[in-house]
Formats: structure tokens, sequence, C-alpha cells
């Protein structure tokens, strides 16, 4: 008795966000963890354009985009995508997403976000819409709240320690278990300017391009 072929599989791609200004080893961390945890057939790494809720003014995006492809090279199917950094005008991921389902129609997509990111996306343009057409995946570094599944329409969508949270709708999130990594962008730029060495905080071939490039000289 023959059986009727299975279904395959639909094409798992993640989304990884930020300015990457500069991407340091928590952000390589987290995206080695997301790929091999969500098991994604591809992980587009996107720097920001012109990010909305930043008061900064980010580093020239080709260099945030030289930078990342050094940062995420050696990560099976990671791939810096630009599309954000050419578009006129705020960056915004529910655009970004839109994009991304009409060039992979079926594909399922996984949105990527680090802890302080994932406390601040109720405050995400149109963050219902991304909800509903991806899956939220948060850095998780703290063991005794590691949460995974479905939550469902009467949780709505929570994000562990007691996130802001809530969605009416269905919504999956899921956890990415990674170790504790106290790093951040700020902080590699203030060691910068005040000639303290980040080669412990970043890729040796991001630490090299920081200096060959003269970058973050000044605060």
């Amino acid at each position: 008795m023959s059986h009727p072929p299975s279904k395959p599989r639909p094409q798992r791609i993640g989304i990884f966000g930020g300015a990457f200004d500069p991407p340091h080893n928590a952000h390589v961390a987290l995206a080695r963890c997301a790929v091999e945890q969500l098991q994604l057939d591809a992980l587009l790494v996107l720097p920001t354009g012109q990010a909305w809720h930043k008061s900064r003014t980010p580093s020239p995006a080709a260099q945030r985009v030289a930078m990342a492809q050094l940062a995420f090279e050696g990560i099976p199917g990671a791939q810096v995508d630009e599309r954000e950094t050419r578009r006129a005008g705020p960056t915004y991921t529910v655009d970004t997403l839109a994009e991304l389902q009409a060039e992979h129609p079926g594909a399922q997509f996984f949105l990527v976000l680090g802890a302080d990111q994932a406390q601040a996306f109720g405050s995400w343009h149109r963050w219902q819409d991304i909800v509903a057409n991806a899956i939220i995946c948060i850095a998780q570094r703290d063991q005794s709240t590691l949460t995974f599944g479905v939550l469902g329409s009467k949780s709505g969508l929570k994000i562990p320690p007691n996130g802001p949270i809530q969605a009416s709708a269905e919504a999956q999130t899921l956890a990415i278990r990674m170790p504790l990594m106290d790093i951040s962008a700020t902080a590699v730029r203030q060691r910068v300017a005040a000639n303290l060495g980040v080669a412990h905080l970043v890729p040796e071939a991001v630490a090299r391009y920081i200096d060959n490039h003269q970058l973050y000289q000044t605060t």
C-alpha cells in the first residue's frame, strides 16, 4: 500500500535586525544559537537604515554592512541583507517582513530578538502585524524562565520576565538559549573612544576593521 508523499517542510528563515554599530560577540552568539536551535535554512542579518527609534546617528551604512559581513561570515546559512540600508525614510521591520514574504512564498519566518529589543517590542511600528506573520524568538539568558511553544489567544504574547507586550491575537514565541554575555555596542564604542581594547568584545576581523577605519574615535 503506497502512502501519499509527505509535504516538504516550509523553508525556515530567520530575520535578525539591528544597527550592528558595531556587531559584537553577543550578536554572533545569538545568531549561531538561533540557526542551531531553530533549525534555520537561512538567517538574514539586516543592518538598519534610518532607525526611527534611535536618537543617535549611526555610523555610515556601508561600514556597518562591512562589519556585519565580517562578523557573521562563519555562521552556516547567515547572510547580510542590505535592503533596509537602501530604503528611504525610517526603517520598519513590518515592511521588511512583507517584502520577504513576497520573495519566499510559503516560508516560515522567525524574528530573532535580543532581550533589550524584546522589552521594547511593544513600541515597534505595527508590531501586531509582525506577530501575526512571524514567530518571535527571544534571547533568553535566565535559565529558570525559559519558555518554548505557542501562547494562545488567552495568554497573548508574553515575553519573560514580565515584558510589556500583550497580544490579543494568537502569537507564537520561542526562547533561544544562549550564554550570559554582558556586551553592548554602546560599551564597545565607549571603550574605543577611551583608547581601551575591544578585542575581547568583538570578532577579531571587526576589531581590525574598527582600528583600520578609525571608527568611534570620539563619543
